[in-house]
């Protein structure tokens, strides 16, 4: 049977997105309630300036929180830069994204960073933290809202001096949900022929109801660690246009339908989606058009 591991980042993508604090308590119900369903891949916060997303200033609380809890999970965060890597070292995780966007006008709007100062930053971390887990989250990697459409051109040489500096893997992101099915084919195939060293990943946001296609698109190409967040919650504060995810629930549906080996109970994982819904004052369920079989 073909093995999928679904990485689940509605803690960090998801949360990052609702205004009103949402308490540490219900972030750790939710959390707890994703590992409990059989996930065991979870972006759980981000380690950025309060000031720049408020929601994510119990960071290093969520997260000591968790890895003490679940020391066999695979818990990570995302970093912007070597303050972040150190804040989450502190708090016990020993794996981290570090986001950098193939559209400069993206880079210096997320982050506030040029690419030679994300490059910097990188290598700040790989030399502070030889033992972290890095992967490299490439954003804007089919698109930008600020500088159009991306191609293969652009994405293959700018990976060659993080590949050259280490990383072994990358997370292709659809920040703002431009992609197409043939597109997602054209940049992997890219990448993989430019770099057979690196384990790919993808992050596809939902925006045109294309995520669950260009997703399943990447799967079909052999990439086999897909993201995703739960009810579809999320976006990207500072990429107008960039609404919600693909929702984890639905994409796990569809690939246990098609006999993929998931490892995941999705009654638990819907139940905890309504939850959320509920939960968070501004939160998302995606709606779903399903019934789960009767088990009985």
């Amino acid at each position: 049977m073909k093995k999928i591991e679904l990485y689940e980042v509605g803690p960090r993508d998801g949360f990052q997105m609702v205004d009103e604090y949402i308490p540490l308590e219900t972030k750790a119900r939710i959390v707890e309630g994703l590992l409990d369903a059989g996930l065991r891949h979870l972006q759980i916060t981000s380690f950025v300036s309060p000031k720049a997303i408020p929601q994510m200033r119990d960071a290093g609380d969520l997260a000591a929180k968790v890895v003490s809890k679940y020391p066999d999970a695979d818990l990570f965060a995302l970093v912007p830069n070597l303050r972040g890597a150190e804040a989450a070292w502190e708090s016990g995780l020993r794996a981290v994204s570090y986001v950098v966007s193939l559209s400069e006008s993206h880079n210096r709007a997320n982050i506030k960073r040029t690419h030679e100062e994300s490059f910097a930053g990188l290598q700040a971390i790989l030399e502070s933290y030889p033992e972290m887990d890095v992967c490299l989250d490439l954003s804007t990697t089919f698109g930008c809202p600020f500088e159009g459409m991306k191609s293969e051109d652009e994405v293959v040489p700018f990976l060659k001096p993080y590949v050259d500096s280490g990383i072994r893997t990358v997370n292709l992101c659809d920040t703002i949900g431009i992609a197409n099915p043939a597109q997602v084919r054209r940049i992997i195939e890219a990448v993989r022929a430019a770099y057979p060293v690196l384990d790919l990943q993808v992050h596809i946001h939902d925006t045109r109801n294309m995520g669950m296609v260009n997703t399943l698109a990447a799967i079909e190409l052999g990439v086999d660690k897909v993201q995703s967040t739960l009810g579809g919650l999320g976006g990207c504060p500072f990429a107008p246009g960039a609404s919600g995810n693909l929702a984890t629930e639905d994409l796990a549906f569809m690939l246990s339908e098609m006999g993929y080996e998931l490892g995941v109970d999705i009654p638990k994982m819907i139940k905890l989606a309504k939850y959320q819904a509920s939960a968070i004052p501004t939160g998302q369920f995606s709606g779903h058009q399903f019934r789960i079989p009767d088990t009985n």
